[in-house]
């Protein structure tokens, strides 16, 4: 299933299925940081980031605030950008919280291909980024659960 661009508002808290975009970079210093740059001169933000390093090149994955918008900037300046399918979940920064989630989507045999996620310790929710199996299916389970 694929999902059309979307900006995605911050006040929304219940789970939904949004765009993740991997960038591939040159593993070196800055690049990270132009692709940053580029993100806030165009007012767009980042809600969810993961770096994953090879040899030659980094994948960056992220959800931000307007994919169409950011695909267009990256697409400018030469960077391959691949799209998918992920949920974000505000999630309750708690023990359990994420087995949880995992043991719901689990028993419905739902695959975790994988995730991120962050809060500070003090927080009391965070936001988890998870790309499934069948993100449509897993997001009505979800929805059933209660989870934020």
């Amino acid at each position: 299933m694929h999902i059309n661009h979307m900006t995605i508002k911050t006040d929304q808290l219940a789970p939904k299925i949004v765009q993740q975009l991997a960038v591939f970079l040159e593993n070196k210093p800055g690049a990270l940081a132009m692709v940053c740059d580029a993100l806030a001169a165009s007012k767009i933000n980042i809600f969810g980031l993961s770096v994953s390093d090879t040899t030659d090149h980094s994948v960056v994955r992220m959800v931000v605030s307007n994919a169409e918008k950011a695909i267009g900037i990256f697409e400018e300046h030469g960077a391959l950008v691949v799209e998918s399918d992920v949920l974000m979940i505000q999630n309750d920064n708690k023990p359990g919280s994420l087995s949880r989630i995992a043991h719901a989507l689990s028993e419905k045999k739902i695959n975790i291909d994988y995730g991120y996620l962050a809060s500070m310790p003090s927080a009391k929710k965070g936001l988890l980024i998870l790309r499934v199996t069948d993100a449509k299916r897993a997001l009505t389970i979800l929805k059933k659960l209660d989870v934020q």
